[in-house]
Protein backbone atom coordinates (compact mmCIF):
# COMPACT_ATOMS: atom_id res chain seq x y z
CA UNK A 1 0.00 0.00 0.00
CA UNK A 2 0.92 3.73 -0.96
CA UNK A 3 2.92 5.10 2.20
CA UNK A 4 1.51 8.57 1.56
CA UNK A 5 -2.22 6.91 0.68
CA UNK A 6 -5.47 8.11 3.43
CA UNK A 7 -4.98 6.44 6.70
CA UNK A 8 -8.15 4.66 5.86
CA UNK A 9 -6.72 2.50 3.00
CA UNK A 10 -4.79 0.93 5.41
CA UNK A 11 -7.39 -0.78 6.90
CA UNK A 12 -6.88 -4.45 7.62
CA UNK A 13 -9.06 -6.68 5.38
CA UNK A 14 -11.30 -9.19 6.16
CA UNK A 15 -11.63 -12.77 5.86
CA UNK A 16 -13.06 -13.33 2.81
CA UNK A 17 -12.43 -10.15 0.48
CA UNK A 18 -9.84 -11.98 -0.82
CA UNK A 19 -11.72 -14.65 -2.73
CA UNK A 20 -14.90 -12.40 -3.31
CA UNK A 21 -14.71 -9.42 -4.58
CA UNK A 22 -18.43 -8.48 -3.84
CA UNK A 23 -17.45 -8.66 -0.21
CA UNK A 24 -14.76 -6.27 -0.52
CA UNK A 25 -17.33 -4.14 -2.58
CA UNK A 26 -19.91 -4.23 0.21
CA UNK A 27 -17.01 -3.28 3.05
CA UNK A 28 -16.42 -0.06 0.74
CA UNK A 29 -18.69 1.92 3.15
CA UNK A 30 -17.58 1.88 6.62
CA UNK A 31 -16.57 4.21 9.58
CA UNK A 32 -13.35 5.27 11.52
CA UNK A 33 -12.66 6.74 14.28
CA UNK A 34 -12.78 10.07 12.35
CA UNK A 35 -16.18 9.08 10.68
CA UNK A 36 -17.65 7.54 7.95
CA UNK A 37 -15.22 6.12 5.16
CA UNK A 38 -16.63 5.53 1.51
CA UNK A 39 -14.20 4.36 -0.96
CA UNK A 40 -16.18 4.73 -3.83
CA UNK A 41 -16.78 8.57 -2.81
CA UNK A 42 -16.75 9.78 -6.65
CA UNK A 43 -15.50 8.52 -10.29
CA UNK A 44 -12.08 8.68 -9.29
CA UNK A 45 -12.02 6.79 -6.29
CA UNK A 46 -14.27 4.06 -7.20
CA UNK A 47 -11.68 3.59 -10.64
CA UNK A 48 -8.93 3.30 -8.44
CA UNK A 49 -10.65 0.64 -6.61
CA UNK A 50 -12.01 -1.04 -9.59
CA UNK A 51 -8.32 -1.04 -10.91
CA UNK A 52 -6.76 -2.59 -7.78
CA UNK A 53 -9.05 -5.17 -7.32
CA UNK A 54 -8.20 -6.48 -11.51
CA UNK A 55 -12.34 -5.50 -12.63
CA UNK A 56 -11.31 -2.79 -14.90
CA UNK A 57 -8.41 -1.71 -17.33
CA UNK A 58 -6.77 1.17 -15.77
CA UNK A 59 -7.18 2.94 -19.07
CA UNK A 60 -11.16 2.72 -18.81
CA UNK A 61 -12.75 5.77 -17.68
CA UNK A 62 -15.61 5.76 -14.74
CA UNK A 63 -18.43 7.56 -15.83
CA UNK A 64 -20.79 9.40 -13.03
CA UNK A 65 -23.75 6.91 -14.10
CA UNK A 66 -21.54 3.96 -13.66
CA UNK A 67 -20.07 4.99 -10.46
CA UNK A 68 -24.33 5.28 -8.95
CA UNK A 69 -24.97 1.44 -10.77
CA UNK A 70 -21.92 0.35 -8.56
CA UNK A 71 -23.01 2.13 -5.63
CA UNK A 72 -26.20 0.36 -5.94
CA UNK A 73 -24.98 -2.90 -6.42
CA UNK A 74 -22.98 -2.46 -2.73
CA UNK A 75 -26.16 -1.35 -1.20
CA UNK A 76 -28.21 -4.41 -3.06
CA UNK A 77 -25.58 -7.26 -1.94
CA UNK A 78 -25.53 -5.56 1.78
CA UNK A 79 -29.23 -5.91 2.04
CA UNK A 80 -28.65 -9.35 0.04
CA UNK A 81 -26.13 -10.66 2.97
CA UNK A 82 -28.30 -8.88 5.77
CA UNK A 83 -31.28 -10.93 4.36
CA UNK A 84 -29.06 -14.36 4.26
CA UNK A 85 -28.03 -13.86 7.42
CA UNK A 86 -31.70 -13.15 9.14
CA UNK A 87 -33.05 -16.11 7.18
CA UNK A 88 -35.82 -13.42 5.43
CA UNK A 89 -36.42 -12.56 2.13
CA UNK A 90 -34.85 -9.77 0.58
CA UNK A 91 -36.35 -6.58 -0.46
CA UNK A 92 -37.64 -6.83 -4.10
CA UNK A 93 -35.01 -3.61 -5.17
CA UNK A 94 -32.22 -5.26 -4.33
CA UNK A 95 -32.73 -8.45 -6.10
CA UNK A 96 -33.78 -6.17 -9.49
CA UNK A 97 -30.22 -4.26 -9.39
CA UNK A 98 -28.79 -7.47 -8.79
CA UNK A 99 -30.06 -9.32 -11.39
CA UNK A 100 -30.04 -5.77 -13.57
CA UNK A 101 -26.16 -5.87 -13.39
CA UNK A 102 -25.63 -9.67 -13.90
CA UNK A 103 -27.55 -8.39 -17.49
CA UNK A 104 -25.16 -5.78 -17.85
CA UNK A 105 -22.59 -7.28 -19.86
CA UNK A 106 -22.41 -11.02 -19.56
CA UNK A 107 -19.66 -13.02 -20.34
CA UNK A 108 -19.85 -14.63 -23.59
CA UNK A 109 -18.93 -18.43 -23.65
CA UNK A 110 -15.90 -19.25 -25.90
CA UNK A 111 -14.13 -22.29 -26.55
CA UNK A 112 -10.33 -22.35 -25.89
CA UNK A 113 -7.68 -25.26 -26.19
CA UNK A 114 -5.66 -25.02 -22.60
CA UNK A 115 -2.89 -28.12 -22.37
CA UNK A 116 -4.58 -29.49 -26.09
CA UNK A 117 -7.34 -30.18 -24.30
CA UNK A 118 -10.96 -28.11 -25.36
CA UNK A 119 -12.37 -26.01 -22.56
CA UNK A 120 -14.86 -23.92 -21.99
CA UNK A 121 -14.09 -19.81 -20.97
CA UNK A 122 -16.40 -16.91 -20.07
CA UNK A 123 -14.73 -13.73 -21.63
CA UNK A 124 -16.30 -10.96 -20.20
CA UNK A 125 -17.56 -7.96 -22.65
CA UNK A 126 -14.87 -6.02 -24.10
CA UNK A 127 -16.98 -3.30 -25.81
CA UNK A 128 -18.57 -2.21 -22.15
CA UNK A 129 -15.87 -2.59 -19.44
CA UNK A 130 -17.71 -0.53 -16.59
CA UNK A 131 -20.81 -2.92 -17.44
CA UNK A 132 -18.33 -6.10 -17.04
CA UNK A 133 -17.09 -4.59 -14.05
CA UNK A 134 -20.79 -4.62 -12.37
CA UNK A 135 -21.91 -8.50 -14.19
CA UNK A 136 -18.58 -9.67 -12.20
CA UNK A 137 -19.20 -8.71 -9.07
CA UNK A 138 -22.83 -9.39 -9.27
CA UNK A 139 -21.62 -12.54 -10.44
CA UNK A 140 -19.57 -13.31 -7.32
CA UNK A 141 -21.94 -11.66 -4.78
CA UNK A 142 -24.24 -14.87 -5.92
CA UNK A 143 -21.79 -17.23 -6.03
CA UNK A 144 -20.93 -15.93 -2.46
CA UNK A 145 -25.15 -16.36 -1.32
CA UNK A 146 -25.57 -19.82 -3.11
CA UNK A 147 -21.86 -21.36 -2.59
CA UNK A 148 -20.97 -23.50 0.34
CA UNK A 149 -19.23 -20.04 1.75
CA UNK A 150 -22.66 -18.76 2.26
CA UNK A 151 -23.11 -20.46 5.81
CA UNK A 152 -19.36 -18.65 7.25
CA UNK A 153 -20.95 -15.04 6.17
CA UNK A 154 -21.73 -13.11 8.98
CA UNK A 155 -21.85 -9.23 9.42
CA UNK A 156 -18.98 -7.90 12.39
CA UNK A 157 -20.18 -7.87 15.67
CA UNK A 158 -18.10 -5.23 16.94
CA UNK A 159 -20.07 -1.87 17.64
CA UNK A 160 -20.01 0.48 15.20
CA UNK A 161 -18.54 -1.87 12.48
CA UNK A 162 -20.50 -2.35 9.03
CA UNK A 163 -18.05 -4.73 7.57
CA UNK A 164 -19.18 -7.95 6.29
CA UNK A 165 -16.62 -11.51 6.47
CA UNK A 166 -16.52 -14.85 6.48
CA UNK A 167 -16.02 -16.90 9.31
CA UNK A 168 -13.23 -19.56 10.00
CA UNK A 169 -15.29 -20.88 12.65
CA UNK A 170 -18.84 -20.57 14.29
CA UNK A 171 -16.79 -18.64 17.71
CA UNK A 172 -15.51 -16.07 15.60
CA UNK A 173 -17.86 -12.52 15.54
CA UNK A 174 -15.63 -10.18 14.62
CA UNK A 175 -14.02 -9.10 11.24
CA UNK A 176 -10.60 -7.85 12.68
CA UNK A 177 -8.55 -8.68 15.53
CA UNK A 178 -8.70 -5.12 16.17
CA UNK A 179 -12.09 -5.22 16.03
CA UNK A 180 -12.31 -8.14 18.40
CA UNK A 181 -9.48 -5.89 21.25
CA UNK A 182 -11.82 -2.48 20.91
CA UNK A 183 -14.73 -4.89 22.38
CA UNK A 184 -12.89 -6.70 24.54
CA UNK A 185 -11.29 -3.13 25.99
CA UNK A 186 -14.84 -1.79 26.54
CA UNK A 187 -15.95 -4.62 28.34
CA UNK A 188 -12.99 -4.18 30.35
CA UNK A 189 -13.74 -0.79 30.89
CA UNK A 190 -17.29 -1.00 32.03
CA UNK A 191 -16.15 -3.84 34.22
CA UNK A 192 -13.41 -1.58 36.26
CA UNK A 193 -15.72 1.48 36.30
CA UNK A 194 -18.20 -0.56 37.75
CA UNK A 195 -16.22 -1.83 40.96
Amino acid sequence: MDSDAPYYLHQLPVPGEERFASLALVNTRFTVSHGPVDLLEDTEAAHLWLVRHELLPDRVALAGRQLGRLRSLREALRELFTAYAAHTAPPQASLDTLNASLAAAPPTPRLVWIAGEPRRADEPDSGNPAGAALSLLAEDGTELLIGQDAAQLAECGARGCTRWFLRSHAARRWCTTKCGNRVRAARHYAARKGL
